[in-house]
Parts: C-alpha cells; structure tokens; sequence
C-alpha cells in the first residue's frame, strides 16, 4: 500500500456535507449555511445529506449515516467530504464501512478533527488515504489568523507542495460564539497570548517523519484495534518515522494520563521521532495538569514533546494532514510545522 493523496479541487468540484457523527440542531442551521455559502462562494458546488438532524447526539440510525458516507466518498463527482463538526459515537461506523471498497475508490479528502478522528485516522491507516484534522465545516466562516492556513488552501494544493505554518501567539480561553444569535460571526476571539510549549526538557527541537494523530478522547476506543494499526502504519508507510500529533477534549488530566499510557501500550506511539500536542480546554486534575499527564504518559518514549500546537479545541486552528511529511521546529523565536504532500 503507498500513500495516496486525492486530487486538489478546483472550481466546479462538488463537495459533500453530512455528519457521520452529530448532527445540526435547528437553532444552528442558520449558521451551517452561511458556512456552505462560503464553499460556493469558492467555486464550489455543495451537495447537502440526509444524515443532518441535531435534535438527538447522531443524524441518523448508523447504518443510515455509514451508508451515506460511503456514498459520497464513493462517488467520484464529490471530491470532499466536510462534515460539520465532530460529535461522540461515530465509533459505531467503523465496522459499517466497507474498508476495500474505499481503498479502491478514487481518493476523496475527508475534512475535520474531534469525533472524526474515529474515521479520519483509520482511513488513513487502512487505505493509505491522506485525511485532513483541522477547521471543521462551522468554523470555516472565520477568517485566518496569520500564519495558518484554512482547510480551502490544503485541499486545493497539487500532490508534491510544501506548506509552512507558523503558530499566531494568541489564542482563546474562554467560552464559544453564540451562533444562534450571530450565525454570521467571522473573528475569532483570541483572548490570551502563548506560544507552544517543550514538555520533555530544554533546548531546541527539530524533528521529521510522517504525520498521524488525532483526538485522544476517542482514538484511545480504536488503539490496538485492527483499525488503528500504528506500529504496522510505521513499519511499512513510514520508514523515516513518525510525527504523532494528539489532542484532548475534555476528558480531565487523570483520564488524559490513562488513555495515553494505554495507547502507549497498545503501540500507538511506536516509530515516533517526536510528538505534538494540541492546546485543550480540557480541565487539570487535583494533584496532576494536562502537561504532566502527556509527560508522565509518554516522557519515557525518550522523544521531543511540544504542546500548545494549535491542532485541538482551542481556536485556532492549524490543519495537519495525516499520511503528509512533516518538518517541526520548536526553538527560541521561532516555531513552524511544514508538511509536504508527498
């Protein structure tokens, strides 16, 4: 298996919305066409699914979400599929899917982080597919801080680019914008400064190797799972090694240090050169905060940890390709993380 990369969209491709896991409630659905607006105002056409409905945690029953996702990565007219956000059970697509039946279809970029880390990762474990963990469908009104790029630039790159992103040292603290009452908003509120952050010692850090990750809340369910093969990733897509990059939502620091120390054990950190860690919202624990859960988890793997990358919960956001080939480094006045679709 090589890694395959779907082809860059131009203006006249079709993109596809559906939520494999949550859905829209009505309250918000003002919100989700003003972002499905800003797809066809880049040229594109947009066809919206079925598997919509916010009123319960899932749009749909899951064979209904499940068939619906095939279809649209299945289809070779749709060359995105760019759910809305993420949610909590899209694990119970992941047996529904059929795995040949993408790995022989004409790669179509998935786009999203969260719960879509559940299929995002596997996709690209089991079909050698590049996935994109970034900005989700409701936050693509907003506009870019410097230095980062939104999804629309990632997916329209040629196989063979290279990118640079630099983190914006500043981001949010508190709270989310009310989409209900300001379907429309377009800035973000970066509400505090910071940059990103070495946990494992002092000095500079640069390092290489193939990026995968995701969001720990839910891939901790799939390590050591046949969908989430990371040492079998490493040893045959990756011989130069691995970036890991993982990212929490809310789960508390004991449950972090937990589920990353089962990972570990499950292989999921095997072949890693170095590992990011994405800025959380997500609270410490009495005697334990998220850093020392990634340091107390992962500071034997005996490699650079760089946390506060702007690739989790916290806005804004830093689009990373799994499968892509990443270039990080961290060192004093100046951070940047450079993939290349190759």
């Amino acid at each position: 298996m090589t890694l395959r990369y779907p082809s860059p969209l131009r203006p006249g491709d079709r993109v596809g919305v559906t939520s494999p896991s949550s859905g829209v409630p009505e309250a918000l659905r003002a919100r989700l066409e003003v972002a499905v607006s800003d797809i066809r105002a880049r040229g594109y056409e947009v066809v919206v699914g079925t598997c919509m409905d916010g009123s319960g945690h899932v749009s749909a029953s899951a064979a209904e979400r499940a068939s619906e996702f095939m279809s649209m990565m299945t289809d070779p007219t749709v060359k995105a599929v760019v759910p809305p956000w993420g949610g909590e059970t899209a694990i119970d697509l992941i047996p529904l899917l059929d795995w040949d039946r993408l790995r022989e279809a004409e790669p179509t970029w998935v786009v999203g982080f969260s719960d879509m880390s559940t299929l995002m990762t596997p996709l690209t474990l089991l079909t050698g597919t590049a996935t994109l963990h970034g900005n989700n469908l409701m936050d693509t009104p907003y506009r870019v801080p410097e230095g980062l790029l939104s999804w629309f630039d990632i997916v329209a790159a040629p196989s063979g680019r290279s990118f640079t992103q630099t983190p914006p040292g500043r981001h949010r603290t508190v709270g989310y914008d009310d989409y209900a009452t300001f379907p429309d908003v377009r800035e973000y509120t970066l509400d505090a400064r910071g940059g990103w952050t070495r946990l494992d010692g002092a000095g500079d850090v640069e390092a290489e190797g193939r990026l995968i990750g995701g969001c720990v809340d839910v891939l901790c369910n799939v390590t050591g799972t046949p969908y989430l093969d990371m040492p079998g990733f490493a040893r045959d897509m990756a011989p130069e090694g691995l970036l890991v990059y993982v990212e929490v939502c809310d789960s508390d620091a004991f449950t972090v240090c937990r589920n990353l120390h089962g990972m570990k054990l499950a292989g999921f950190f095997e072949g890693a050169n170095a590992v990011l860690v994405g800025r959380t919202p997500a609270p410490d624990s009495p005697s334990l905060t998220q850093h020392e859960a990634v340091l107390d988890a992962l500071g034997s793997l005996n490699v650079p940890i760089v946390a506060d990358v702007e690739c989790g919960h916290v806005p804004p956001y830093m689009p990373i390709v799994n499968g892509a080939y990443g270039h990080v480094v961290h060192a004093a006045g100046r951070s940047e993380l450079t993939q290349t679709l190759r």
